[in-house]
Protein backbone atom coordinates (compact mmCIF):
# COMPACT_ATOMS: atom_id res chain seq x y z
CA UNK A 1 0.00 0.00 0.00
CA UNK A 2 1.29 3.56 -0.66
CA UNK A 3 2.21 5.55 2.12
CA UNK A 4 0.08 8.77 1.75
CA UNK A 5 1.59 12.69 3.50
CA UNK A 6 0.28 15.90 3.51
CA UNK A 7 3.44 17.47 1.50
CA UNK A 8 4.63 21.03 2.73
CA UNK A 9 5.78 21.51 -0.91
CA UNK A 10 2.71 20.98 -2.71
CA UNK A 11 0.58 21.72 0.45
CA UNK A 12 -1.75 18.49 -0.64
CA UNK A 13 -2.02 14.86 0.02
CA UNK A 14 0.53 13.03 -2.25
CA UNK A 15 2.64 9.55 -2.27
CA UNK A 16 4.84 9.71 0.13
CA UNK A 17 8.51 8.66 -0.03
CA UNK A 18 9.70 5.18 0.44
CA UNK A 19 12.36 5.56 2.53
CA UNK A 20 14.20 7.91 4.61
CA UNK A 21 16.30 9.81 1.89
CA UNK A 22 18.48 11.90 4.23
CA UNK A 23 19.89 11.62 7.70
CA UNK A 24 19.14 12.70 11.38
CA UNK A 25 16.34 14.95 11.97
CA UNK A 26 16.09 17.18 9.19
CA UNK A 27 15.28 13.53 6.67
CA UNK A 28 13.09 12.40 9.66
CA UNK A 29 11.01 15.93 8.61
CA UNK A 30 11.33 15.05 5.01
CA UNK A 31 10.22 11.41 4.82
CA UNK A 32 7.29 12.33 7.58
CA UNK A 33 5.97 16.08 5.55
CA UNK A 34 7.42 15.37 1.81
CA UNK A 35 6.29 13.90 -1.05
CA UNK A 36 7.94 12.26 -4.00
CA UNK A 37 7.27 14.18 -6.23
CA UNK A 38 8.47 17.50 -4.08
CA UNK A 39 11.62 15.14 -3.60
CA UNK A 40 11.98 14.99 -7.35
CA UNK A 41 11.75 18.78 -7.46
CA UNK A 42 14.44 19.15 -4.52
CA UNK A 43 16.91 16.65 -6.58
CA UNK A 44 16.37 19.22 -9.53
CA UNK A 45 17.09 22.03 -7.70
CA UNK A 46 19.99 20.78 -6.01
CA UNK A 47 21.37 19.65 -9.14
CA UNK A 48 21.29 23.30 -10.25
CA UNK A 49 22.45 24.86 -7.03
CA UNK A 50 25.88 21.79 -7.55
CA UNK A 51 26.28 22.72 -11.19
CA UNK A 52 25.84 26.84 -10.59
CA UNK A 53 27.73 27.08 -7.54
CA UNK A 54 30.22 24.22 -8.90
CA UNK A 55 30.08 22.76 -5.29
CA UNK A 56 31.83 19.42 -4.35
CA UNK A 57 29.78 17.33 -2.25
CA UNK A 58 32.75 15.80 -0.59
CA UNK A 59 33.01 19.03 0.84
CA UNK A 60 31.59 19.76 4.46
CA UNK A 61 31.04 23.72 3.78
CA UNK A 62 29.11 22.63 0.47
CA UNK A 63 27.26 19.68 2.16
CA UNK A 64 26.25 22.30 5.31
CA UNK A 65 25.19 24.93 2.19
CA UNK A 66 23.00 22.28 0.53
CA UNK A 67 21.56 21.29 4.01
CA UNK A 68 20.49 24.63 4.58
CA UNK A 69 19.23 24.87 1.01
CA UNK A 70 16.67 21.68 1.24
CA UNK A 71 15.75 22.73 4.85
CA UNK A 72 14.87 26.26 2.54
CA UNK A 73 12.98 24.63 0.00
CA UNK A 74 10.76 22.72 2.00
CA UNK A 75 10.27 24.15 4.93
CA UNK A 76 11.09 27.98 5.35
CA UNK A 77 9.64 29.92 2.23
CA UNK A 78 11.75 28.04 -0.57
CA UNK A 79 15.78 28.10 -2.05
CA UNK A 80 16.76 30.44 -4.21
CA UNK A 81 18.00 29.64 -7.79
CA UNK A 82 21.34 31.39 -8.60
CA UNK A 83 20.96 34.61 -10.12
CA UNK A 84 23.51 33.75 -12.82
CA UNK A 85 20.94 30.61 -13.41
CA UNK A 86 19.32 30.78 -16.81
CA UNK A 87 17.08 27.76 -17.71
CA UNK A 88 17.98 26.15 -21.10
CA UNK A 89 15.21 26.57 -23.68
Amino acid sequence: MTRMVHCVKLDKEAEGLERLTYPGDLGKRIFDNVSKEAWQQWMKQQTILINEYRLSVVDPKARKFLEEEMDKFFFTGGSELPVEFQPKK
